[in-house]
C-alpha cells in the first residue's frame, strides 16, 4: 500500500496537516496496563467518562470492529511568545496556548472529514473521523504511528514542532503497513516534571489528574481545594507549564493555522475587566472557543482564584460585589479571593453583610 500512502500523505499535507503517520488498529498491552493502572488508582477525578467506554478506549478495533489502519495526523498551534512570560503578570488572567485561538475541535475535524471524504472516494473502503470527541487515546496511537513520544509530562513531544500540535484520527479498513514508532528521546530531563506548581506527577510518564491545573481549572466541577489554589497563579483555563519549558520547543515553529493564532482580547486580559462578566457577556466573549464549555461559574471560579492571587487590592469592591452572585461555586471562591486581599476589618464587616449562607461550601470558605 506504499502508494496509497504516498497519496494519502499528499493529500494531508495540502490540506494543512503538518504531521502524517500510520500505526495498526490495535494498542501496546504496556498502553492498556497503563491506562487500567490510572482508572484503578483514581488518576481520572471527576473524568468518569473515560472509564465508561475503557475498553473501546484502548483499543481502535475494540471501538470499531472494521478498523484495519490507523492515520494520525497533526497540526501545529506553536505561540509567537513564550506563554510563560504572562504568569509574571499578576492583574493579567492567562488562558492556555491552545484556547486562545478558534476551537481547534472545529478546524481539525473540518480537514479531516475532506481528507476521509477524498481517501473513501479513492479507495471505497469505510472510515471513521475522530477529534478528541470519542473514546481514543491518540497520544499512544501518535507515537505508535511515528509522529512523536509521548514524554514524561505525558503529553506528545515531536522533534518538529515540539509541545505544541493538535492531533486526529482517520481509523480505516484498508490495511496499511504501518510506520515505525517514535524512539523516546527524553533522556535524563526532567524539566516538565519539576516545573508542574501542583506536583501531578507522581512518577516520569504517570499524571494524576486531580492535581493537574488543567484539569482543575476545566474538568473539576466543583470548589478547588484550597492546596492549589495559590499555586495556580492567574492559570484561568488549562496551564502550559510543562509543554513550554520542554527543551525540544527550541524546534518549535509558530502556527501557520491563522485560526490558531491568539485573539487579541484573549492575548493578556485583565482580571478586573473579566470579573464583570454575567452568562450572557461570557457566551459571547467566548463564541468560538473551548473556553465556552466551562461554562461561566467555573470559569469564574478560576477567575476569582486568580483575582485572590494577584496582589491588588483594586479588585475588591469587585470580588465583594460576587459574594452574592447566583452560583454558590461564585460566592464561595469570591470569599476566598476576598479574605487573600482584605485587611482584618474588612473581612469582618464583609462576613457580617454577607455571611446568611445556607450553602455549606460557602459559609466554610469564611472560616480559617
Amino acid at each position: 500500500m506504499t502508494d496509497i500512502k504516498t497519496a494519502i500523505r499528499r493529500e494531508a499535507e495540502a490540506l494543512g496537516f503538518e504531521k502524517i503517520g500510520f500505526a495498526p488498529a490495535r494498542a501496546e498491552q504496556i498502553t492498556i496496563d497503563h491506562f487500567q493502572e490510572f482508572l484503578t488508582l483514581g488518576w481520572q477525578g471527576d473524568m468518569d467518562w473515560l472509564a465508561v467506554r475503557a475498553t473501546e478506549r484502548c483499543s481502535p478495533d475494540a471501538l470499531w470492529e472494521g478498523a484495519r489502519s490507523v492515520i494520525m495526523l497533526g497540526m501545529n498551534y506553536g505561540p509567537a511568545e513564550n506563554p510563560l512570560a504572562l504568569l509574571r503578570q499578576k492583574t493579567k488572567a492567562n488562558i492556555s496556548v491552545y484556547a486562545r485561538g478558534r476551537d481547534y475541535h472545529d478546524v481539525v475535524k473540518k480537514r479531516l472529514k475532506r481528507l476521509g471524504r477524498w481517501i473513501a472516494a479513492e479507495t471505497n473502503r469505510p472510515l471513521k473521523v475522530f477529534v478528541d470527541t470519542a473514546p481514543v487515546m491518540e497520544k499512544p496511537l501518535a507515537a505508535a504511528a511515528g509522529i512523536g513520544w509521548q514524554g514524561k509530562h505525558t503529553n506528545l513531544v515531536s522533534p518538529d514542532f515540539g509541545s505544541w500540535f493538535f492531533l486526529g484520527a482517520i481509523f480505516t479498513g484498508l490495511e496499511i503497513t504501518p510506520d515505525a514508532p517514535h524512539k523516546d528521546q527524553c533522556g535524563s530531563c526532567r524539566a516538565c516534571l519539576d516545573i508542574c506548581p501542583t506536583n501531578a506527577f507522581p512518577e516520569p510518564y504517570r499524571l494524576d489528574a486531580r492535581r493537574c491545573i488543567s484539569y482543575l481549572t476545566i474538568e473539576h466541577k466543583g470548589t478547588i481545594a484550597r492546596e492549589f489554589r495559590r499555586p495556580m497563579g492567574n492559570r484561568i483555563y488549562g496551564c502550559d507549564d510543562c509543554l513550554a519549558v520542554c527543551p525540544w520547543n527550541k524546534f518549535a515553529q509558530a502556527a501557520r493555522e491563522v485560526k490558531f493564532h491568539a485573539r487579541q482580547e484573549l492575548q493578556s486580559p485583565d482580571i478586573a475587566e473579566w470579573l464583570k462578566l454575567d452568562d450572557g457577556a461570557f457566551r459571547s466573549l467566548f463564541s468560538g472557543s473551548p473556553v465556552k464549555r466551562t461554562g461561566r461559574d467555573r470559569f469564574m471560579r478560576n477567575l476569582l482564584i486568580a483575582a485572590g492571587n494577584s496582589g491588588d487590592r483594586g479588585l475588591l469592591g469587585q470580588i465583594e460585589t460576587l459574594l452574592d452572585d447566583a452560583s454558590p461555586l461564585v460566592r464561595a471562591m469570591a470569599v476566598w479571593a476576598f479574605r487573600e486581599l482584605a485587611e482584618a476589618g474588612e473581612i469582618t464587616r464583609a462576613r457580617e453583610d454577607h455571611e446568611s449562607e445556607k450553602d455549606e461550601t460557602v459559609r466554610a470558605e469564611w472560616v480559617d
